[in-house]
Parts: structure tokens; C-alpha cells; sequence
């Protein structure tokens, strides 16, 4: 049996990870959280790793709090990148494949169309500067590594998509932004795509991403539409918003490497959110 250690196994991903592979006898789950397992510390990870000797280490754990990181960089810093350097040494010291798990923010957004993984990367907030760092310790440290890029992602916790719904059960009318671009992201769908590379020697970078791209404003009014919610979305700009860190203004991914390498295929994004809201709403 394999053992898979799972690090932010209470986030979104990590439970995804968990309701997918619940039922599978060729894997043990090794779910472990900040309490048990602080991966900010090299000598905690290696034992850890040492005496779990894993097949596999997912790692879900990120400090994800973009406006937050602008200021507390140092602190992203550790979580984001010193995390995964620390994961993927015991990974290599162990045998061990290593996922690490990276986000669209690891571009400046000023691209007119969909970014492949040869794309230049150039991060505008303290969370696409760490989490880049995060990449390039997993492919310095890390002998067999994944580094998949997702987007917009939610699930089972706390997410944009709970955000808006519970905003409108208490308004008429709510405020989201219509000039960034991406491709929403359900971490079943991110699961799966994980599952079809575990147990391959498929090495890389790959864009993980629901099919397709939309705005968050339309985002809205898709899953409100799906829930049956009448609250209205008032169109706004990024700089009405006035968020703390800057963000991405165009950051489609195109699944680049799924497609030429595995075959494997996203879910378009209103395939996913409609079986997210009707799971869940």
C-alpha cells in the first residue's frame, strides 16, 4: 500500500483529496495540518517524512490570505516557499514523489490570451512572489516533482463562492469586480487531475485549471442564477474594489501539458460550479 502525506489536509484541496480517494486500498492517507506538522521546520519535516516514508507528498498548506501577505511577506515566505523546499528535501531523501500545488498569481496578468507553462512568469503581490519561490525550491530539491498551477479555486471551506452567497442572504444588491479574468476552479476537479498524475512518472509543470475563462462579476451571477439568488451584481473595476494587494488582470491558464502529455481534460467551469452548487446549495 502507498502512503500519500497530505500537508493542509483541512483546506479545500486537501478534503477533495480525501473524499476522492476515500475509497482506495492501494493508498494510505497520511492527513496532516499545522498541528501536526509545522513544514516551516526542516527538522520536523524530515523526521516526519522518515518515519511516514512516503510514495507520495501533496502538498495542499499555503498561506492563501493574498492581502494579508503584502503584509506579512516574510511569514508567506516560509509557509509558501521555505514549505515546499523543506517538503521536497524530505521527498528526495525519501524516494518520494512531490506535488506542489502553485496558483496563476505567479503572473504579472498582462497577457491578451491564455498562458501556457512556458509562459513568463513576473508576480505582482507578495503571494505570487512566494508562491514562485515555492516553484522553484520543488524543482531545486525535489528529485520527482509536480508543480501544478490552479486558479480561483473552491471547495469545501471557506471560498469566494460562500463569500458572495452568504453576502446576499443579507443583501438586496453586492459589489464584485468585472476587469479581472480567470477560469473558477472546483478542487474536486483539481483532485482528480492530481489522481491521473499520482502513480505516473509524468513529471513537470502543469496548468490545472477548470476549462474556459469569465470574469468574477459573471462568476456571480452564474452560481446566483444556479441557486435561485436574486440579489444583483453591480459591476465594478479592480481599483473601485481598492483591494490591498494588486491582482492578475487577465490570468487564464491553458492546460498546455495535460493535453499533450496525458490526455487528461477539465471539466469546462459551468459544468463544475453547477455540480458545486447543486452538492451544496
Amino acid at each position: 500500500m502507498k502512503k500519500i502525506l497530505i500537508t493542509g489536509c483541512n483546506g479545500q484541496l486537501g478534503k477533495a483529496l480525501n473524499t476522492l480517494w476515500a475509497a482506495r486500498t492501494d493508498l494510505e492517507l497520511v492527513n496532516t495540518d499545522v498541528a501536526e506538522l509545522d513544514i516551516t521546520k526542516i527538522e520536523n519535516v524530515l523526521k516526519f517524512a522518515s518515519e511516514v516514508k512516503p510514495y507520495a507528498i501533496v502538498n495542499c498548506a499555503a498561506h492563501t490570505a493574498v492581502d494579508a501577505c503584502e503584509t506579512q511577506e516574510e511569514l508567506a515566505f516560509r509557509i509558501n516557499a521555505m514549505g515546499p523546499r523543506n517538503l521536497s528535501i524530505a521527498a528526495t531523501e525519501n524516494g518520494a514523489k512531490m506535488i506542489q500545488i502553485s496558483t496563476d498569481y505567479v503572473f504579472p496578468g498582462t497577457s491578451p490570451e491564455p498562458l501556457n507553462e512556458m509562459a513568463p512568469t513576473g508576480p505582482v503581490s507578495a503571494y505570487g512572489r512566494t508562491k514562485l519561490a515555492g516553484e522553484e525550491y520543488t524543482k531545486s530539491f525535489a528529485d520527482k516533482w509536480f508543480i501544478l498551477r490552479t486558479a480561483w479555486l473552491y471547495g469545501d471551506g471557506k471560498n469566494f463562492v460562500r463569500t458572495l452567497m452568504n453576502v446576499a442572504e443579507k443583501n438586496d444588491e453586492v459589489r464584485v469586480v468585472n476587469d479581472q479574468f480567470g477560469s473558477p476552479t472546483s478542487a474536486a476537479e483539481l483532485a482528480k487531475a492530481i489522481d491521473s498524475l499520482l502513480l505516473t512518472d509524468n513529471y513537470g509543470l502543469f496548468h490545472a485549471t477548470c476549462e474556459g475563462q469569465t470574469n468574477w462579476a459573471d462568476f456571480t451571477e452564474e452560481f446566483f442564477r444556479l441557486a435561485g439568488v436574486k440579489t444583483r451584481v453591480n459591476k465594478i473595476s479592480t481599483a473601485e474594489y481598492g483591494a490591498a494587494a494588486a491582482r492578475p488582470a487577465y490570468s487564464v491558464l491553458d492546460n498546455m501539458m495535460f493535453r499533450n502529455t496525458s490526455g487528461y481534460t477539465f471539466a469546462d467551469w459551468r459544468e463544475a460550479i453547477a455540480v458545486y452548487m447543486k452538492e451544496n446549495y
